[in-house]
Parts: C-alpha cells; sequence; structure tokens
C-alpha cells in the first residue's frame, strides 16, 4: 500500500500520488497517461496532473487497482 509519507517529489498536490516503492513498469502511465509520466531517468512514474473529470479518475483508479508494486495512493 502506498505510504503518503513516501512521496516522489515530482508529483503534483492533489489526492493521487506515487510513493517510493514504484518499480517504474510503466503500466500507470499506460492507463491513465493524461496524469502520469516518468521522471527523467525512467526511474519511477509520478502524477503530473490530478484528475480534472470522471473519465479520469476512473483511469486512475484504474492504474491504482493495477499496480504492481502497491506505489500509487489516493487520500481524496
Amino acid at each position: 500500500m502506498a505510504d503518503v509519507k513516501n512521496k516522489v517529489a515530482e508529483n503534483v498536490e492533489g489526492a493521487f500520488y506515487v510513493d517510493d516503492q514504484c518499480i517504474a513498469c510503466q503500466r500507470c502511465t499506460e492507463e491513465a497517461p493524461n496524469n502520469f509520466k516518468m521522471n527523467e531517468n525512467f526511474s519511477n512514474s509520478f502524477v503530473y496532473k490530478q484528475p480534472e473529470n470522471d473519465t479520469e479518475t476512473k483511469h486512475c483508479e484504474d492504474a491504482m487497482e493495477s499496480c504492481p508494486a502497491e506505489a500509487i495512493g489516493n487520500d481524496g
């Protein structure tokens, strides 16, 4: 389970975040490309934009559920 205390620095403020347990599998960037990106050295993903509608929220939730490292959290 993602830990809000261990968020990666690149995350924008908001409910969804990626923590330091990310294994850079890129599943979240495939599930929710409008909200997740990989960092410059491809060592982890991060939330670059919080969801702005129901579709984006659903894609972020799908990404969180499919994350093999359980590195995506939602404090919303």
